[in-house]
């Protein structure tokens, strides 16, 4: 049962724009705080795609604070980062909760106006659900096919399914 409370999203999106500014305010919901890799960008795209930027502007545009939290080291995300200027912070250790605390105060936010945004359900969905945060998955936009993230994503298949038979069930 903790397993489900932490690995069963909130939410799942086709992809990272479908967290749209209006489901935001609607949600009553005022800050991101997002993964990068395979959430927003491949590992191969060391900087903000212009689907990226153009809905980080919508974002913006409409009071919502952004920022980021990654498995992955400084280079990585400071490249990334470069241009935008969010908070960001890298070898985050997700799916523990001490540097998304960190996100958190830096942001003033409060886990109930908070979305976690990201790919994988045992990092991104454990962290955002452990610390509180309403939390909401995409699909790889690349997956790696090696064997560690192969196992990974078996391991998230059950829980997939326990989400999409609530979501039946809701209607």
């Amino acid at each position: 049962m903790l397993f489900e409370t932490y690995l069963i999203p909130d939410l799942v999106l086709e992809k990272f724009s479908d967290l749209t500014p209006e489901y935001m305010q609607q949600a009553g919901k005022k800050y991101i705080v997002s993964d990068i890799d395979n959430t927003l960008v491949t590992y191969g795209d060391p900087e903000p795609t212009e689907a990226v930027l153009t809905w980080l502007k919508s974002l913006e545009a409409a009071g919502i604070k952004i920022a980021f939290l990654s498995n992955n080291h400084p280079p990585r995300i400071e490249k990334f980062n470069e241009k935008l200027g969010y908070t960001a912070y890298a070898d985050a250790g997700k799916p523990g909760i001490k540097v998304l605390k960190k996100v958190l105060a830096e942001l003033t936010a409060s886990p109930e106006e908070t979305v976690f945004l990201g790919d994988q359900l045992l990092t991104d969905a454990a962290c955002g659900k452990q610390a509180g945060l309403y939390t909401v998955i995409v699909p790889p936009i690349k997956d790696r096919t090696d064997l560690f993230n192969k196992t990974k994503r078996l391991i998230e298949i059950p829980y997939m399914k326990k989400y999409n038979k609530r979501k039946e069930k809701r209607g």
